[in-house]
């Protein structure tokens, strides 16, 4: 199967509701909920000596007011002891505040990173227990984009908005309780101004929403295709295809500039929304506030700590408007990374735990049926047998199956019908770590990592000597180029290993399969990637490699195959012919054509 044309990303899938998201997300508190209370206590505390500081600050400001009252008529003076006392609560309220409010973010701090750590395993789990075709059918950026940018926005508002989010909540609570006690009258408009308010901005929530779940989509988008030129940057020059990237850029870049103009538009409107709301407020609380306090209903104290908590309780408001439109961005990664969740896996480890006392090496294919799509088959009856040690080598024209054939015996793909076994144990009873520890592969595609060669060479097992890995290495004819190195196998290797040639690439890799050791060897023309002298020298190690052992070649030269004990031709996903060299060209059929093709293309 082929990637998609990362074009084809662009359609948004159909997403599930926000509220079921958010649901979902905060489920991951579940295994800590007590820190999470602690949070919200210390939250409470916090702000609760936060709140009522105006209040207290009122009765100083009514005695200062009184005081001076006092002194016109001549009938006493300010009670400057009083608001002594009331300053000094005020410092020590207002220190506990900070005190509660610092142990608040301290605990959430740990609150949060436990808790992307919790994500970030389940994804990290997932990852090997989705099945190959996902991969075939994704841009790489496509799903790192998921699981780096998507996760490190949840993390960044989990553990920087949350807290303001309960703080802003705890406030709204809080402070219209104490306004309460002031006037009734005066925070039944307070909250039906803000009520008002809100739902003149749900709408915009409800619309940048859906730009915000855009934006994300697109970025995955726009990586993935930065991914796949950057990776192939040398076949782009080759071709000439720079224009041609660009204006595709251009094309994703533009997508990704309109949605994320739009969700930043709208969410941006929300605030200077708000604001205005409270100003409206504002004026409202300031004239009513002072026809109460000419009438004797409160005193100035109580307009000024009214005053304060107005805008106090707008702050929260607008803090939450603020956070709302960043939550709409991480609800859409939210989205984005539970959709990686909930892709299907693998079908189930078998219970049995099959082992195989000592492996031989001798594969059976039974009647075998498979196709990416149940519902149309590619592999109708696959039947043969390999005994142990031999060399079995598959050919066919490209798309004729030879890699699928691989990709069942490892159980990358699992069978739709019939059985696969080793030493008569069918693979389905046993575990796939345990299976895919009796081969070694080595594929036309080279993979290394970031790591030193000796790191590379012993991938297979930790507990391999030294003297191991130079054995193997000189089998492979790996370590006379090694030690020309300034570090020896001690040179690190950087990404992609660029800074060694694709044939000594091709040659580690061989090495390293030597290393592994395995019971069963699977090569995808493995040296077609080295100059002649070469691999002749490959040729030969690997002739040696295979004694013993059971080996299958995916060979795309015939004439390297010609001692094979049995070559198997594929079309179309199944196999039209059986037999070593000779016994297929004296049937003069199509392996025969292949063969006298190359090498009439050969001279």
């Amino acid at each position: 199967m082929k990637k998609q044309d990362v074009g084809h990303f662009s359609e948004l899938k159909g997403t599930k509701p926000s509220k079921g998201t958010a649901k979902r997300l905060f489920g991951y508190f579940k295994p800590r909920i007590w820190i999470l209370v602690s949070i919200i206590v210390f939250a409470i505390l916090g702000q609760a000596f936060n709140i009522v500081g105006p209040k207290i600050m009122g009765l100083a400001i009514n005695e200062l007011f009184d005081g001076s009252i006092r002194i016109a008529t001549g009938i006493g003076g300010i009670d400057f002891g009083f608001i002594g006392k009331i300053i000094l609560l005020l410092i020590v309220l207002y220190l506990l505040g900070c005190l509660f409010t610092y142990l608040q973010n301290y605990i959430m701090a740990g609150f949060g990173q436990s808790t992307m750590y919790d994500l970030r395993r389940d994804v990290d789990l997932k990852i090997s227990r989705i099945p190959l075709n996902y991969y075939d059918t994704k841009t790489h950026g496509e799903i790192l984009s998921r699981l780096t940018n998507d996760i490190e926005l949840i993390a960044t508002t989990l553990q920087e908005n949350l807290t303001q989010f309960i703080s802003a909540i705890i406030t709204i609570v809080g402070v219209i309780a104490v306004m309460i006690t002031i006037s009734p009258i005066m925070t039944i408009i307070t909250v039906a101004v803000l009520f008002i308010g809100t739902n003149i901005i749900k709408p915009l929530v409800n619309r940048s929403q859906k730009y915000f779940k855009k934006q994300q989509k697109t970025i995955g988008e726009l990586n993935g295709y930065i991914e796949e030129m950057y990776s192939g940057h040398n076949v782009v020059k080759a071709f000439g295809r720079e224009p041609n990237n660009i204006k595709r850029f251009d094309e994703i870049n533009n997508n990704l500039y309109e949605s994320g103009w739009k969700a930043q538009f709208i969410s941006g409107v929300i605030m200077p929304v708000m604001m205005f709301v409270n100003n409206i407020n504002y004026i409202i609380i300031a004239l009513l506030g002072g026809y109460f306090s000419i009438i004797g209903k409160i005193g100035i104290g109580d307009i000024q700590a009214f005053i304060q908590y107005s805008r106090q309780f707008g702050m929260p408001i607008n803090q939450i408007a603020s956070i709302a439109s960043l939550f709409q961005s991480t609800l859409a990664a939210a989205e984005r990374v539970f959709e990686f969740l909930d892709e299907k896996e693998l079908t189930p480890e078998s219970t049995k735990d099959a082992r195989i006392t000592e492996v031989h090496g001798r594969v059976t294919f039974e009647h075998v049926k498979f196709g990416y799509n149940p519902e149309k088959p590619l592999m109708t009856d696959i039947s043969f047998e390999v005994k142990p040690g031999q060399k079995v080598a598959i050919v066919g024209h490209t798309g004729a199956g030879k890699t699928t054939l691989i990709n069942l015996l490892m159980r990358f793909y699992d069978i739709n019908g019939g059985s696969i076994k080793i030493d008569g144990v069918d693979i389905n009873d046993m575990t796939r770590d345990y299976l895919r520890s009796n081969f070694a592969m080595v594929l036309q595609d080279t993979w290394l990592f970031n790591g030193t060669i000796k790191q590379n060479l012993s991938y297979s097992s930790e507990n391999v000597s030294d003297d191991q890995i130079i054995e193997a290495s000189k089998a492979a004819h790996t370590d006379e180029f090694i030690r020309l190195f300034e570090h020896g196998y001690d040179t690190i290797l950087n990404e992609d290993a660029s800074n060694i040639s694709q044939g000594q690439k091709q040659l580690l890799t061989i090495a390293r399969a030597i290393v592994a050791d395995p019971k069963i060897l699977i090569l995808d023309e493995a040296t077609s990637n080295v100059d002649t002298r070469t691999e002749v020298l490959i040729q030969k190690a690997m002739k040696n490699l295979m004694k013993n052992r059971t080996s299958f070649v995916i060979a795309h030269r015939l004439s390297t195959i010609k001692d094979a004990d049995m070559i198997l031709v594929m079309k179309q996903g199944n196999i039209i012919e059986h037999g070593n060299h000779d016994e297929l060209m004296s049937k003069n059929g199509v392996y025969a054509d292949l063969y006298n093709s190359q090498f009439e293309e050969n001279n």
